[in-house]
């Protein structure tokens, strides 16, 4: 019998299916889904593999032997290793990079050959004897072994405990127990348990009852649950509109018909609150999977799972390739998030493995969101999907009354603050009434660059083609892309002028809150403020539970937060997203604003917003201020269809980087000259030429990218693989990097 394996140590160019012989010693081992390893490369180098298939002949005369199984049994179904495959042809990675991406990396193993994280067993103690026995026996040994006879009167009466539990609560060694088992008057016994994440502790309580809207689109779903064909919804309804409580309900019905779930969040942020709601409901059926667990509790929920002690999971992108048995749906809430792809290898879209799976499984994929992604929209009107609405609030409260301020005329009436006298004003009244404000800038630290008010010097970063960042809180310039710091001078360096301080940051806001409103309890809410109270979870439930006034916060308030307090949203800067290289621009815009918005009047008092902006005339901002989605797309469909950028045509990009700029563009034009060259053959592909990315150089890299637009298939991926693995492969690049990805995020 011969093994197909993919190779851990194959790079892109020389990734394929490799054939070794199984030695009949291993015949019953080796199975598809398991990881072996094997002799690899002419110096026969022992090598991790994946197997990915068993056929009884090959086309090759002399083949090698599988050494040895490292996997009792497979950790991949045969389902995800298609899912490898096509992961490998789609998003031009190789098949192990895509295994690894599905498996928790407690499952690999460390050099010593183990798994960096090990099972986890309590080990219990119980009688060999009767209880009365074990009495009678106590009395014998008191005088010569009293610990021991103290062991035996505790267990009399309990039959089994925990071990631990006993050696501690009268304080015996492990040496008394030795001898215990020695005589065979007790036995120890190991259960597996399982490292758990905080979830809620407590009866399962009845899900919650759905108004006359809900029920409406539940109802019109139940047939698409039942089909056992893969198909694809939008779910499309208002911030606040209940979306939630119609997960909750479908997976309630998924597990009725025992199926599983699997539910995705584009932010850790908003992970804990929607395990505590899922787990309110749902108790130990709910598996949690996301890079803030350690590695025993991703490693222990993903056993969970696949052993099907777990039916609903709950996550961010990754958890998309968890092993849920019998799955029936699939659930992305906020669908139009860029989260949910992956910027390292493999750079997969999570939207695309979930199609993937319910195709596979015949299951429904259902996307959620108050502003979905244009080609989600577009596909929902061409009938692709299906499409179902939420018009109002779940509690029937009307969505955010919305200022738009222009900060020009802030600046003509002599306000140089980052906060408007109208939105200053309103913060004013929430604190008199007891009531929470959320203010939105997504822009961390104090100051975006310091600037000599003289020559013009920028701090900028030595590695990076980027200006630093000032911290207050640390008084230094940090570069947010490759974390270099430095002190900042008293006086410019170049010419001794004085520094200008520019931009504003979350800290700088922070200090104005102070200046504005003394005494007035605040909380900030981003990356750095997160990593010193110990994760968002801390932050979140402080707001909430002490009513702090005021939170400002970067992208990670603007969506998924329930706070029925807050009655007033600020967001400070809206153009900062707008007007940037990206034809994505005003949609993120759109949705950005779209979403904090709707963090306000979630509960029985009416909300209200306000949009601080220079440029209020914009029409996505206008639009965004009148939660018009329909009127959004409507502009920006149109445009999309004069650039001919998704959904009408796919983009995609074969990105160069190096240390030497020279050799990436001579790289990047040998790529544009190939492309050119197609356009001849494809009438729809048309090069775009070589562009920078907005940030040339990060980490001493160069990074330089030649894109193209064209009907995305398999052919249009395959010539575009045959360019990477030329370029890996010749020496003429050997001081270069290159991959290709479609729809790049910037």
């Amino acid at each position: 019998m011969i093994a197909k394996v993919a190779v851990s140590n194959a790079t892109y160019w020389i990734d394929q299916p490799y054939d070794y012989v199984i030695p009949d010693h291993l015949l019953s081992q080796v199975r598809i889904g398991c990881r072996v390893m094997v002799p690899f490369s002419r110096g026969n180098r022992a090598t991790e593999a994946m197997v990915i298939g068993i056929t009884e002949q090959s086309d090759y005369e002399k083949l090698k032997e599988v050494s040895r199984v490292l996997d009792p049994e497979p950790v991949l179904s045969a389902e995800m290793v298609q899912l490898a495959l096509w992961m490998h042809d789609r998003f031009f990675c190789t098949v192990y990079d895509a295994v690894k991406s599905m498996l928790p990396t407690g499952l690999w193993f460390n050099k010593s050959g183990k798994k960096k994280a090990a099972d986890k067993y309590i080990e219990y103690i119980s009688l060999s004897v009767p209880g009365e026995e074990a009495v009678r026996i106590a009395e014998t040994k008191q005088r010569r072994a009293p610990r021991q006879a103290d062991v035996l009167k505790t267990l009399a009466p309990l039959g089994q405990v925990q071990l631990r539990d006993l050696m501690d609560f009268i304080q015996v060694s492990k040496a008394t127990i030795d001898s215990l088992v020695k005589e065979e008057l007790v036995e120890i016994t190991k259960e597996e348990t399982f490292r758990r994440p905080e979830l809620f502790h407590g009866d399962t309580k009845p899900l919650p009852v759905l108004n006359e809207g809900q029920q409406k689109v539940f109802d019109d779903m139940l047939p698409l649950l039942s089909e056992r064909v893969g198909q694809a919804a939008l779910l499309y309804g208002v911030t606040g509109s209940g979306k939630t409580t119609v997960y909750m309900h479908l997976i309630d019905q998924m597990l009725k018909q025992d199926k599983g779930a699997i539910l995705l969040v584009p932010e850790i942020s908003l992970t804990p609150q929607m395990i505590r709601t899922f787990s309110m409901y749902f108790g130990d059926q709910v598996a949690v999977l996301h890079s803030s667990l350690s590695m025993g509790e991703r490693y222990d929920e993903w056993k969970r799972i696949r052993y099907g002690q777990a039916t609903v999971v709950i996550g961010t992108r990754s958890a998309i390739f968890a092993p849920v048995q019998n799955l029936g749906l699939i659930v992305i809430d906020e669908e139009q998030e860029d989260t949910y792809r992956s910027e390292n290898t493999p750079r997969y879209d999570a939207k695309e493995i979930a199609k993937y799976r319910c195709v596979k499984c015949g299951g429904l994929l259902l996307l959620g969101s108050a502003t979905p992604a244009v080609e989600s929209w577009y596909a929902a009107q061409k009938g692709s999907y299906h499409l179902y609405e939420l018009h109002g609030r779940y509690n029937n409260q009307k969505l955010p009354t919305v200022k738009i301020v222009d900060m020009k005329e802030e600046l003509r009436h002599g306000n140089g603050r980052n906060i408007s006298r109208v939105l200053e004003e309103e913060i004013r009244e929430n604190i008199n009434s007891g009531e929470q404000t959320i203010l939105f800038l997504n822009r961390r630290g104090r100051n975006r660059l310091i600037q000599c008010g003289e020559c013009g010097y920028v701090y900028q970063c030595p590695n990076c083609s980027v200006s630093m960042t000032y911290h207050s809180d640390r008084k230094r310039l940090i570069c947010h892309y490759c974390g270099y710091s430095t002190r900042v001078d008293d006086h410019c360096p170049d010419c001794g002028g004085i520094l200008n301080y520019v931009g504003a940051g979350t800290e700088l806001i922070e200090e104005e809150l102070d200046s504005l409103f003394p005494g007035v309890e605040t909380l900030r809410m981003d990356a750095d403020s997160v990593a010193k109270a110990g994760g968002h979870k801390m932050l979140f439930e402080q707001f909430r539970a002490k009513k702090i006034p005021i939170m400002i916060g970067t992208q990670m308030v603007t969506k998924g937060l329930d706070f029925e307090n807050v009655t007033l949203v600020g967001v400070l800067s809206a153009d900062q997203s707008l007007y940037v290289n990206d034809y994505r621009a005003n949609e993120k815009t759109f949705s950005l604003l779209t979403q904090v918005v709707g963090r306000s009047g979630r509960g029985e008092r009416e909300g209200r917003a306000i949009i601080q902006t220079y440029t209020p005339d914009n029409d996505t901002i206008k639009l965004s201020a009148e939660q018009d989605y329909k009127g959004f797309y409507e502009s920006e469909i149109r445009l999309r269809e004069l650039q001919q950028s998704p959904p009408f045509q796919e983009l995609y990009s074969i990105t160069v980087s190096g240390t030497d700029e020279t050799e990436v563009l001579r790289c990047c034009r040998y790529i544009d000259q190939v492309l050119t060259k197609w356009e001849k053959e494809r009438p729809d592909l048309h090069v775009l030429g070589i562009a920078p990315y907005h940030i040339v150089m990060v980490n001493r890299h160069f990074r330089y990218r030649v894109s193209i637009r064209c009907k995305g298939d398999r052919d249009i991926r395959q010539r575009l693989a045959s360019i990477v693995i030329y370029c890996s492969k010749n020496k003429k690049f050997k001081g270069v990097s290159v991959f290709a990805e479609s729809n790049p995020l910037e």
